[in-house]
């Protein structure tokens, strides 16, 4: 008896579902409204796929379509959108907060340019799962901690392991620009304290080391070198412009710096964060910078702000022409993402608009634009269908997903722990 009830209990725990199988025969969605990803909108639409692709899109009272040996979906009154992409997460790098063991986003030091979390991505994480049910499809998987943490990967989440998950290995590296710290008391007044002045040189050492590796990376790339130095060599393709340069930086001057230290090496960085972005919109134009804003749902950086400008710097820098992409903190949140494309909806851009920031802005950041983030011919087939608006929290009802063609199972362990204890209380006396 004892082990029958441990495997039903665990039975509820596996929230891992094998991936799916690959496409077999074409697949049509007809009669549902379109979401294209790029701002357009079809409102009886049809979509067909072929071998992983989109090989067709468009109006469908337009055309008349042969459905011989394919599967027909009716979708009339439902929506169907591209994957969301979930940008600047360590999701798959970290299962339990609590657990020392299963937390692998962070390594030891401060430059650590030759760092690549896809080797670190874990497919058997049950978080996915639960990003997939709210329409998020793909994620850049992203080191983090230190000045710089190392290279980022995208990835689908449907896979056996890193390698399939990966979409595009070693998209971004990733650096935090150093900032003196804030004067602070500790708690009730007490607490060591630490003079500005020595934060200050603590934050100068650290621009200047960042610097110095740079100018090496740099020289080492234009050389043939007798001896192989990997953290300079994972600099390489920063300089031949086969990988981004993200930074995170917040501050108005650090902005500036930040953009300024990356043009010195003829690289145009995308930011994070950017919390005082609105304050050098015309300095972003004139350098073609795109901005990844962080969790609209914060408080704001100063006093002296508006208190809802978190939910508004968004829509502020989108209508400026400044590409802008929303992304959310954390790993176990990211199934909230499609949310906060919803609240800078209601701040300023409207849904179309919105969406674009968690669909083709994010893949153009990410330089995927050619095979993700939105309904286009010859693209991956990558997207959702969704009873309702998926940016609104109320009707966001994702009924079946595919991912590059592959009609994926949308269980998770929310859901399981959902019947299982729906189940206990509606038969308890």
């Amino acid at each position: 008896m004892f082990l029958a009830a441990s495997a039903a209990s665990s039975s509820f725990a596996q929230a891992n579902i094998s991936p799916a199988a690959a496409q077999t025969k074409p697949i049509y969605v007809l009669g549902a409204k379109l979401h294209i990803g790029n701002g357009k909108v079809i409102d009886n639409g049809y979509l067909m796929i072929e071998k992983g692709k989109i090989t067709g899109v468009g109006d469908a009272t337009l055309v008349k379509l042969n459905f011989s040996n394919g599967e027909v979906i009716q979708a009339n009154d439902k929506h169907v959108y591209p994957g969301f992409i979930a940008p600047i997460t360590n999701l798959g790098l970290a299962e339990f907060e609590a657990v020392k063991a299963t937390l692998d986003f962070s390594e030891i030091g401060t430059l650590n340019p030759h760092i690549r979390a896809i080797v670190a991505y874990n497919t058997d994480s049950k978080v996915p799962a639960t990003l997939r049910s709210n329409g998020i499809l793909m994620a850049q998987v992203t080191p983090q901690g230190g000045v710089v943490a190392g290279s980022s990967s995208v990835v689908q989440l449907d896979a056996w392991n890193w390698e399939d998950a990966a979409i595009k290995t070693d998209d971004a590296m990733h650096l935090t620009w150093p900032v003196t710290p804030k004067p602070r008391q500790g708690f009730g007044g007490r607490g060591p304290q630490v003079s500005q002045e020595l934060l200050k040189e603590r934050t100068q050492k650290s621009l200047e080391e960042l610097d110095q590796l740079f100018a090496e990376a740099k020289a080492y790339t234009e050389t043939t070198p007798v001896v192989t130095n990997a953290r300079l060599a994972a600099m390489r393709n920063l300089f031949n412009g086969r990988q981004k340069l993200f930074i995170t930086a917040d501050g108005e001057k650090d902005i500036i710096a930040a953009v300024n230290f990356a043009k010195k090496y003829g690289i145009t960085p995308v930011l994070v964060g950017a919390e005082e972005a609105s304050l050098v919109v015309d300095f972003l134009k004139q350098n073609n910078i795109a901005v990844v804003v962080r969790q609209p749902h914060a408080l704001p950086n100063s006093i002296d702000d508006d208190v809802n400008k978190p939910y508004k710097n968004a829509a502020i820098l989108a209508n400026a022409g400044i590409i802008v992409v929303v992304s959310i903190d954390g790993y176990w949140q990211q199934r909230n993402l499609p949310f906060m494309a919803g609240t800078v909806a209601a701040w300023g851009l409207n849904p179309e608009q919105a969406l674009q920031t968690i669909t083709l802005n994010t893949a153009k950041v990410l330089g995927i634009e050619q095979r993700a983030g939105s309904l286009e011919q010859g693209k991956d087939a990558t997207f959702f269908i969704s009873s309702g608006d998926a940016l609104d929290m109320k009707s966001n009802h994702v009924e079946r997903a595919f991912i590059q063609g592959r009609d994926i199972n949308l269980d998770n362990l929310h859901k399981q722990l959902d019947k299982k204890f729906s189940a206990k209380y509606s038969t308890a006396e």
